[in-house]
């Protein structure tokens, strides 16, 4: 009864309360690009995505569960 698994599980562990995480689609749009090349300096993108990040207050979320939500969508292939 158990469907076999298609892809390796995710190593990013959400707190109870993640699910109550109501973030607006445009914080999405202020987040900085990481692509990971060379000329990047990865140091600078971590700065900025914690910046925009601390600029959101959602009282049902803690700051991490915040930059764990949000991170996916900082890092581009």
């Amino acid at each position: 009864m158990n469907p076999t698994r298609t892809s390796a599980p995710s190593c990013v562990v959400f707190s109870p309360n993640a699910s109550h995480f109501n973030f607006k689609p445009n914080i999405i749009q202020l987040l900085p690009s990481f692509h990971g090349l060379d000329l990047e300096n990865s140091y600078l993108h971590l700065r900025e995505f914690e910046e925009v990040c601390n600029s959101y207050n959602d009282l049902n979320c803690s700051m991490n569960t915040i930059r764990l939500k949000l991170f996916s969508f900082f890092i581009k292939r």
